[in-house]
């Protein structure tokens, strides 16, 4: 009777309870979809996991600044494009203002409007408490402006996070010129204005001119410079030197804003590769722990049938026991 009992009955619970275990793991896996969901289902798989999911959150965060920084180009190449329209004009005004008979003082109080609207478009193009074409304060016009552009992980597991700079931006050599002026306004306290192209008065210096003209005077030492406008006491020669002034800072503005529209491109294209890396991120991790739910799920269904038809057996097993044990009763 015993050798009956084990080999049915027990037989029985035995195959109940290895369908009880492969029914609970893969209803987990049904939950939630992974395979590997500790380090106990498979240790290599969820350390290579773990790691790409870390990674994959410093690509978001580059994603996030990358973003921020597309923003905040946009400004800037919006208010150096506008900034060029307004220093054109003022050009054609100092053009006209060439002609004998015309009112050059009529002519200055345009060029004065013009002039209070380039500071408006420099100082209010800020995205984010960053300002990438107006200076002041404490800033340092030499350290290059950088953005996060990608985090790199190299095969001896270390990390970095690599940058893109500012082309225009970079540290100056030698004596300062008009090359430096990679911004629209200097307003910085410690300084004359040199790193602004409205500002700088190397300009008017590299020009060969009678006097140092700037479009605006910055916050710093602007002792001897001279503000570009006309009145009825303008000599031709003084007009034709500040046009040749404001043509010099034309050609800096425009190389400026050549190059944030360049970043901005660059910026776009990083973007773009950031967004592709983080689909392989996904798509690697994917393929390590995800459970396949069709298969799963088939699975489960078959582990169910399997329990059922185990739960008859268990139940034919132990009423031909207790069939078997009533006999040996009577005896």
């Amino acid at each position: 009777m015993t050798i009956y009992r084990r080999t049915s009955v027990d037989a029985a619970l035995y195959v109940l309870r290895d369908i009880g275990r492969d029914t609970t793991k893969t209803q987990r896996q049904v939950s939630t979809g992974l395979r590997v969901e500790r380090a106990s289902d498979n240790g290599a798989y969820w350390a290579i996991s773990s790691t790409l999911k870390t990674d994959q959150k410093a690509q978001s965060a580059i994603r996030d600044a990358l973003g921020l920084a597309a923003a905040t180009m946009g400004t800037a190449y919006n208010a150096v494009d506008n900034a060029i329209d307004l220093v054109s004009e003022i050009k054609a005004k100092l053009v006209a203002a060439t002609e004998s008979g015309v009112d050059k003082d009529k002519i200055n109080t345009d060029i004065a409007h013009l002039k209070d609207q380039l500071r408006s478009v420099a100082q209010s193009a800020e995205f984010n408490g960053d300002n990438w074409v107006a200076i002041d304060g404490s800033a340092d016009p030499s350290k290059p402006r950088q953005i996060p552009s990608s985090f790199i992980r190299y095969s001896d597991g270390t990390v970095k996070v690599d940058m893109l700079s500012y082309e225009v931006d970079l540290a100056p050599v030698g004596a300062t010129t008009s090359k430096d002026a990679r911004y629209l306004i200097d307003d910085r306290t410690t300084g004359s204005g040199e790193y602004g192209a409205l500002t700088s008065s190397y300009f008017a210096t590299e020009a060969g001119a009678s006097q140092n003209y700037v479009m605006l005077k910055g916050a710093g030492s602007t002792a001897g410079q001279v503000e570009i406008g006309v009145s009825s006491s303008t000599t031709q020669a003084q007009v034709k030197e500040m046009i040749t002034v404001v043509d010099m800072m034309l050609n800096q503005m425009t190389t400026v804003g050549a190059a944030f529209g360049a970043l901005e491109k660059r910026i776009g294209i990083q973007s773009d590769f950031a967004q592709s890396l983080d689909d392989s991120y996904s798509r690697g991790i994917s393929r390590l722990i995800d459970a396949d739910m069709e298969e799963q799920s088939s699975r489960l269904r078959a582990l169910q049938t399997q329990e059922q038809l185990g739960l008859q057996s268990l139940n034919i097993a132990n009423a031909s026991y207790d069939k078997v044990r009533q006999l040996f009763q009577n005896f």
